[in-house]
């Protein structure tokens, strides 16, 4: 018998944004998408194009340079928000329009203050609205899983009767239990007379730790579209995560009866680029990405793997990426290869004046690493990234005295708008006297919500990568830096943090609740 198609939904660059400090710049976007795109997803949603200039050029973007993946943006079922959405779909190759409204007695009370009538009414309404601009369209019941069964019935009837394609029924809170949303799923397909006219998805987030339980169950149950994220990253405890999805029906062709078109080589490195770029460094023991997925302590389970590998291992590491990065480049590496393996991990810059920063740096960090890793060209190019960008603030030097029974002091030069400020102050450590004197230049007036630290590669020459999130009047921003000196990635990454709290403008998201 052969097997259905599941539709592999990525909605890191819009849910997964939603996560507190996650914002991503439209180039950050575009270098995920294609990631994305290299793995054969199905559909990217990309954004929500109203919420400001920045998401709209950040769809836009997406939809122009990705031509493989179907690009999606989300719109409540609003005039404005589907007709600014259809703008920023234009160049793509193929587009959709993901358009919602909340279908759960407690959100039409409070939230939208509208009876059940008009609810169906407005849908009905948007769903034709986005029709008429492009063939492929979503339409969401937000909290679908706090709806009544009834209710759901009525308005996914007059949503497909209105043109919608495909259904999706979201546990926007993560409340639902497995079996109670698969059987919640069946229901629906059964009980709905035009259901087989759409394909019926579904977009769980992991409240309960149940995301992708949930997802797999509404999958052996009729659903054929699953809504996820890379490292399940989203609001709150985050999203169902792509890579269990895929892998869990990749690994279990006796449970599900579908297959995916993703490639799953390409799933660790796209994972290590959002983890980069987000800031959310991904927790060790994490299914399929953590670093000790596939480690082995015991001395029993590494006997049994090295007798045969499926004694204790149900995937193979190199499927999913795992040990795929060869060392590529060294200090005598040109300008050529350093090129060419940049584009091969979908890198490209906008200017040739920013490869040959990358490249210095690049040259720089060979001196001082002999072997370099994919995963330091991707760190590299965040910084440079960075320094790329608008900036306030640029660190010119910093010394930094730490002797063990005295305090450390760290002497710092930072340029301000084109004119060096020098500070010096003292701190706990050589990273607080760092940050310290950074204040005493910049006066910022934000809190530092949270100070990371990881080594990209192995070894006492790894970069240690530094992520800040500081916090201003209630926003969050992140900050990244690398170095080979960890004080000095520390001072990249704060100075960063700075010049995105002083140079982009607040992103409000007129959402007011995330499906």
């Amino acid at each position: 018998m052969s097997k259905d198609h599941l539709v592999i939904f990525d909605t890191t660059l819009r849910d997964g944004e939603q996560s507190p400090g996650a914002s991503m710049t439209k180039d950050e976007k575009v270098r995920i998408a294609k990631h994305l795109e290299k793995m054969k997803v199905d559909v990217i949603e990309a954004g929500f194009a109203i919420a400001s200039v920045g998401d709209f050029e950040a769809v836009k973007a997406v939809a122009d340079s990705v031509k493989d993946s179907t690009i999606c943006s989300l719109s409540r079922a609003l005039d404005a928000d589907i007709e600014r959405a259809a703008e920023a779909l234009r160049g793509a190759n193929s587009g959709r329009i993901h358009t919602f409204i909340a279908t759960s007695p407690i959100h039409m009370q409070y939230k939208l203050q509208m009876q059940p009538e008009q609810v169906i009414e407005q849908a009905v309404r948007a769903v034709k609205k986005a029709r008429n601009l492009i063939a492929d369209v979503e339409f969401s019941c937000e909290d679908a899983g706090r709806s009544e069964i009834d209710f759901l019935c009525r308005i996914i009837e007059a949503a497909i009767d209105a043109g919608a394609r495909t259904i999706n029924i979201p546990d926007t809170v993560g409340y639902a239990i497995p079996e109670q949303y698969g059987s919640m799923i069946h229901q629906l397909i059964t009980r709905i007379p035009n259901a087989d006219k759409a394909i019926f998805s579904v977009h769980c987030h992991n409240d309960l730790g149940l995301a992708v339980a949930n997802s797999l169950a509404a999958v052996q149950m009729g659903a054929r579209q699953v809504e996820c994220t890379i490292n399940g990253l989203g609001e709150r405890a985050g999203n169902a995560s792509l890579e269990e999805i895929v892998m869990a029906i990749r690994t279990r062709p006796d449970i599900f009866n579908v297959n995916t078109r993703i490639d799953p080589a390409h799933i660790v490195p796209t994972s290590r680029l959002v983890s980069t770029i987000t800031g959310f460094a991904v927790q060790p023991n994490k299914a399929i990405v953590g670093k000790n997925a596939f480690a082995h302590e015991s001395g029993i389970h590494q006997d049994g793997v090295l007798k045969h590998r499926e004694t204790y291992e149900i995937m193979k590491a190199e499927d999913v990426g795992w040990n795929a990065n060869a060392i590529v480049l060294g200090k005598h590496s040109g300008r050529n290869a350093f090129r060419s393996r940049l584009v091969e991990l979908g890198i490209n810059f906008e200017s040739e004046a920013e490869l040959n920063q990358a490249f210095v740096l690049f040259k720089q960090l060979a001196d001082k690493k002999h072997e370099i890793y994919d995963e330091d060209l991707q760190a590299l190019v965040s910084d440079t990234k960075a320094a790329s960008a608008e900036e306030r603030f640029k660190l010119v030097t910093l010394e930094v005295q730490s002797k063990t029974g005295e305090t450390p002091v760290a002497k710092i030069v930072v340029s301000v708008d084109g004119k060096e400020q020098s500070a010096e102050a003292e701190g706990s450590g050589p990273v607080d006297a760092a940050y310290k004197a950074i204040e005493q230049i910049a006066n910022s007036g934000t809190t530092l919500e949270l100070y990371s630290v990881n080594a990209i590669t192995s070894g006492t020459d790894s970069q240690g990568e530094v992520t800040v999130r500081l916090e201003k009047e209630g926003r969050l921003v992140n900050g990244m830096g690398a170095d080979t000196d960890i004080v000095a990635a520390s001072a990249k990454a704060y100075i960063h943090a700075l010049n995105v709290i002083c140079s982009n403008v607040a992103r409000k998201h007129p959402q007011e609740s995330a499906v």
